[in-house]
């Protein structure tokens, strides 16, 4: 397998850069769901328990995912994707590729929402600490000077775009783009899925 992408197909890197961002998509959702459905306690901030443990888990996997996302970014601007694989017509090509747009927005808008709506630092992965946004030197300049709002007032709104990102728009998104994968596998047996799963037989 190439590091680059070819017309054929996705090389090494966008591979990997692909499914390293799913996996912190995946991690973020478990760490959320186990505290929403798991952990009943309350938030200490002595004492580092499940619920804080699973918050600082789903923080540390959304700062990962802002990381890696850049790099997806950069990789794609720097390395043409291949060309779309032959069958289908203009409409599902033109689909496809606005998909993957709302994936990439969806990738943008979800960690910088979590971490700007954030009252904690980030114990990211228990290693360091990474200070909320409200502690950074952009949060004057962004909600203070140029929105003129408080904190109060914005966090409100940030936060409800990313649980209702969260919990509804991100999981279509998902479901229609591995959808869609499976679809071409199965049923047009094409090299759509196999593009970005070479391992897949």
């Amino acid at each position: 397998m190439k590091f680059q992408n070819t017309k054929e197909g996705y090389g090494f890197i966008a591979i990997a850069l692909h499914w390293i961002v799913a996996l912190g998509f995946l991690g973020a959702y478990v760490a959320v769901y186990y505290r929403h459905w798991f952990s009943e306690g309350e938030f200490s901030m002595t004492e580092l328990n499940s619920n804080m443990v699973s918050l600082y888990l789903h923080m540390s996997f959304g700062i990962s995912i802002a990381v890696f996302v850049v790099l997806r970014i950069l990789w794609k601007i720097a390395n043409k994707a291949p060309e779309d694989v032959p069958g289908g017509s203009r409409l599902e090509h033109s689909a496809a590729h606005g998909m993957h747009w709302a994936l990439y927005l969806a990738m943008i808008v979800m960690p910088l929402t979590g971490y700007m709506g954030t009252k904690l630092d980030t114990n990211f992965f228990f290693l360091f600490d990474i200070p909320k946004f409200n502690d950074t030197a952009l949060y004057s300049i962004i909600v203070e000077q140029w929105l003129a709002t408080t904190w109060e007032q914005f966090e409100s709104v940030v936060d409800a775009i990313h649980k209702f990102s969260g919990a509804y728009l991100v999981w279509l998104l998902i479901v229609m783009h591995a959808g869609a994968a499976v679809f071409h596998h199965v049923v047009r047996k094409d090299a759509v899925l196999k593009r970005m799963a070479p391992w897949v037989k």
